[in-house]
């Protein structure tokens, strides 16, 4: 398989994620002059969706730095490269998570625990 293939595809797979994430943002429903008091007290959406869509970005560019060092393509690096796939699209299930259940201890560790997987699978990916 060429690495083209595996670009495109993780590269359609950030694409549609950071997409996703604005489906987190709702358009208040408002009389007219309430507008501003409405979309502040959103504010928690607001920081969210900026927070979640650069951590994805963040990956992206790493993802990318990453494979521009990979020789070989192989079934190894497939699976690796789909177990990351797998923590960006859990992100925004957290990320959704959070915002319903911002203060809950099992939000919180439901990021960290994306996050862990993201490591993991950069970390493995590095030692090959």
């Amino acid at each position: 398989m060429k690495l083209s293939r595996i670009e495109a595809f993780s590269d359609g797979v950030f694409a549609v994620a950071i997409t996703l994430l604005v489906f987190n943002l709702k358009v208040p429903d408002v009389s007219a002059g309430h507008l501003g008091n409405s979309l502040g007290s959103q504010w928690p959406s607001y920081v969210a969706y900026v927070i979640s869509f650069l951590s994805i970005g963040v990956c992206w560019v790493n993802h990318h730095s990453i494979l521009d060092r990979v020789a070989v393509v192989d079934r190894n690096l497939l699976f690796i490269n789909l177990g990351l796939l797998v923590g960006i699209v859990s992100y925004l299930t957290a990320t959704a998570f959070s915002l319903v259940y911002p203060v809950v201890a099992f939000s919180i560790c439901l990021i960290l625990a994306v996050y862990y997987v993201f490591g993991v699978a950069l970390e493995v990916r590095e030692k090959e």
